[in-house]
């Protein structure tokens, strides 16, 4: 029986690079390889909970493809539920090229697919009041989802008991809290970004946009700011974090990385300090190697990195 359900975004990802610099027109560059790897927020966080030894499922829609059959054989590798993953026929399977250029940040080129068909309505009752965690990875990037049906949902985790975790892409023109007021008082742990929270707030200052997410009724909220930290509250009290040095070749799926850190945190009662702690390392780790999830560390590697590098964690009064 798995302990952790994760739905959202499922994506097939093809890295190119990394590149010393985009190729002039009509120029050609010769790569070693161009990996194919599984990608999207609720795939890079199943799969990172799996190599921390957690008993995980996945809920999402992929298309009837070769793609598909190239992620559901990922999800079987690394022991990852697949039986609530709908292949749809209305739509290729979501896909992204993630262009890698030496000192810039990453391009993406991206295909929404299949991802469109997923709905609240796939998530069964019965399935939910089984797990410990459950996660929802790309809300606002899932045209699907309807919000009422998603408190609904929410709302009955919290009945049953099953902790909820939920992280955001913001697309383009999305803006304002309203969207969120419903849904941020029945989420346990709310994890956006710095940008995809001012997107939210309107506030560039971490520690405003975490105020901002609270007064709107958060719970507990962690805004990660990639190599500056993270900034997180829970019961009127909020901590600053700072961020692991790594010898990053990929910061791809190093934020998925890190929720999942969140979400073994969760489970293991863990205050938030010492959340951030793990979270932090587990995160870094991704950044080692092309791709979302292929570096990231077991939890023995993470609890053992955390151990042998202290990072300073500050409560802010």
């Amino acid at each position: 029986m798995p302990d952790v359900g994760c739905a959202g975004l499922l994506v097939e990802d093809t890295f190119c690079g990394p590149l010393a610099a985009l190729p002039p027109a009509g120029s050609l560059v010769a790569l070693d390889d161009m990996p194919v790897r599984a990608g999207g927020c609720a795939a890079n966080v199943a799969i990172d909970l799996a190599k921390q030894g957690i008993a995980v499922d996945l809920a999402g829609c992929v298309g009837r493809d070769g793609s598909a059959d190239a992620l559901l054989k990922t999800f079987a590798k690394h022991d990852v539920g697949t039986s609530r993953v709908l292949r749809v026929e209305q739509h290729p399977t979501s896909r992204t090229i993630i262009l890698l250029i030496a000192g810039q940040d990453r391009r993406y080129l991206h295909v929404m697919g299949a991802n469109r068909a997923f709905t609240i309505d796939q998530i069964s009752h019965q399935w939910l009041s089984s797990l410990k965690v459950f996660y929802l990875g790309g809300l606002f990037a899932l045209p699907g989802i309807e919000f009422s049906k998603l408190a609904a949902l929410l709302a009955f985790c919290r009945e049953a008991n099953v902790k909820t975790v939920v992280d955001v892409v913001v697309p383009e023109g999305q803006g304002g809290v309203t969207a969120l007021k419903s849904l941020l008082p029945l989420i346990d742990v709310f994890l956006p970004n710095d940008d995809e929270a001012r997107a939210f707030t309107g506030l560039s200052d971490p520690f405003d946009q975490v105020r901002a997410l609270t007064d709107a009724g958060a719970n507990t909220v962690i805004v990660t700011r990639g190599g500056l930290g993270s900034v997180a509250a829970r019961d009127g009290k909020m901590w600053t974090c700072g961020a692991y040095s790594m010898n990053v070749v990929d910061p791809s799926g190093s934020g998925d990385a890190f929720t999942s850190g969140v979400i073994r945190s969760l489970m293991q009662g863990w205050d938030l300090p010492q959340t951030l702690r793990y979270a932090s390392a587990v995160g870094a780790s991704a950044t080692r190697a092309a791709g979302t999830t292929d570096s990231v560390f077991s939890a023995a590697e993470a609890e053992a990195f955390a151990i042998e590098h202290p990072l300073t964690v500050t409560e802010v009064r």
